[in-house]
């Protein structure tokens, strides 16, 4: 007979060990893994998860079991090991069982195997509008830090001017000639828009009216939510026949120089908002020319006026910005005495209260009412004094169509001889709309109320005008456009007065 195999008697030491290290390990990560679990969303001890981990638990003791572990190293079914040491100690501190592990580092998104997945408008760039060739802007002249955007529209027109008995016709060509120059900073910004008319007869007879405007606005922005603006500006003109200071059978009115300049500076103080201007504007006036070749003098009617305005709102909302506001202005004429012998300069005085609207694209301006007053260092002219009531108003009822708002009640004064001046109520509807995606209507509507004092010999007037036209955009460089306008003013006495006028031209734009 053989002899019988020999084991050696190490072999089942060192299984057992084997076992036991084994099993210690596996009840060590398990009474971790509980504990974070309950630390991170604890559940009810009858739940699933934990009927599930008790399951697990008695599975790896069983199998410690088979493999000769002892009794007494195999871990219990609440996860903690039969270690008397071990039992009273918390598998995981409780200083860090909390929300610094499992709220600020594993967040819900970690945790979960299916992420969430981002929204289509999230993951993919948001597209832009699409701009109609009526509403796109032209990329302009870039020089240096700014962009330069010129226009210039050639037109052909008529005119047909009625006063009274006395009808005059004439065809003229006219250039008109626009630009915007803005800066383009990464703080503050400079913007300078300028335009012109000319004017050449080429039948008929009729006075030419040439005019050019240029004005600049450098806006400052300044610490502690403080804006300033500093403007200037330009403006010619040559004074209308039916001006109620124009000189009566006058070949050429006046030519007018306004030179303009000023400041303002505006700050929040929370819910308070403060703003102080400065205005400075000053006027010349040339001489007339007669129909027999003499020409009149208005240098007298040189002036300079000085406005001090200042504003306090408070912002209800964002929307919504209720004001008070007054001014006191002095102008003063460069002669003490007109060719009348009346000295004409004097002071003004206003304040008003009105409300700031802001609705986005829907609707945006102010509304105000209040009162204006002026009067004159002569005594034989008498004080004006009037109820103001002001609207600027920018709405939008449906997209493509704008309507403009705009009434404006001011104090004009007077040259004739004992004559004070009047109180001007004009009010101007401009709607827009555009009819298709390259073709823009547009509707003017307006009138004007020179109210007189009840001791002037001049009589009120009303004047009114309508207008309408249509720009066809060809391309985003260049337009054809037409008007037809229509403008009466009636007199209490004396003789009405009317003017038609049409036109088409070509608009070149860069």
């Amino acid at each position: 007979m053989g002899q019988p195999t020999q084991t050696s008697s190490v072999a089942p030491l060192r299984a057992m060990s084997r076992a036991v290290s084994l099993a210690a390990f596996g009840g060590l990560l398990l009474s971790q893994t509980a504990a974070l679990a309950q630390s991170a969303s604890p559940q009810p001890a009858n739940s699933r998860s934990t009927v599930s981990q008790d399951n697990r638990t008695s599975n790896s003791a069983a199998a410690a079991a088979d493999d000769g572990t002892d009794d007494a190293a195999t871990p219990a079914v609440n996860g903690a090991t039969a270690s008397t040491d071990d039992a009273q100690k918390p598998a995981i501190p409780d200083a860090q069982a909390g929300d610094d592990i499992t709220g600020s580092i594993l967040d819900e998104d970690i945790r979960r195997l299916n992420t969430r997945e981002a929204p289509l408008d999230e993951a993919l760039p948001r597209r832009r509008a699409a701009e109609s060739a009526s509403t796109e802007e032209t990329p302009g002249i870039p020089i240096g830090t700014f962009v330069l955007r010129p226009s210039v529209t050639q037109s052909i027109n008529t005119e047909t001017t009625k006063d009274g008995n006395t009808t005059q016709r004439r065809a003229f060509l006219e250039t008109d000639a626009a630009a915007t120059l803005t800066s383009d900073w990464g703080r503050h910004q400079l913007t300078v828009t300028s335009e012109g008319a000319w004017q050449k007869n080429v039948s008929g007879e009729g006075e030419e009216q040439p005019s050019f405007k240029i004005n600049s606005d450098l806006r400052l922005d300044l610490p502690d939510d403080t804006t300033a603006h500093l403007i200037a500006g330009y403006n010619f003109y040559r004074e209308d026949t039916d001006d109620p200071d124009a000189i009566t059978n006058a070949a050429q009115q006046s030519d007018v120089q306004e030179f303009s300049a000023g400041a303002s500076v505006q700050r929040d103080f929370g819910i308070l908002r403060g703003t102080t201007a400065l205005a400075l504007t000053r006027s010349i006036y040339s001489d007339a020319k007669l129909s027999n070749g003499t020409t009149v003098s208005l240098s007298d009617r040189n002036q300079t006026t000085g406005t001090l305005r200042g504003r306090v709102g408070y912002e209800l909302s964002p929307a919504l910005i209720p004001f008070i506001e007054v001014n006191i202005g002095r102008t003063v004429y460069d002669e003490t005495q007109d060719s009348a012998g009346y000295e004409r300069s004097g002071h003004s005085y206003g304040a008003k209260a009105g409300v700031e609207v802001d609705l986005g694209e829907k609707l945006k301006g102010e509304v105000g009412v209040g009162y204006e007053m002026a009067d004159f260092e002569d005594s034989r002219l008498s004080s004006i004094d009037t109820a103001t009531l002001d609207a600027n108003l920018l709405w939008s009822p449906i997209r493509g169509t704008d309507v403009n708002f705009d009434l404006q009640t001011s104090i004009q004064p007077s040259t004739t001889a004992g004559e004070s001046g009047y109180v001007s109520h004009a009010l101007t509807t401009t709607v827009t709309h555009q009819l298709r995606d390259n073709l823009v209507g547009t509707m003017i509507g307006g009138v004007i109320w020179r109210d007189y004092p009840t001791d002037s010999t001049i009589n009120d007037e009303l004047v009114y005008t309508a207008a309408t036209g249509l720009t066809w955009n060809i391309n985003r460089y260049l337009d054809l456009t037409s008007t037809l306008g229509y403008e009466l003013t009636t007199r209490k006495e004396g003789t009405d007065s009317q003017q038609w006028r049409a036109g088409v031209g070509l608009k070149l734009k860069r």
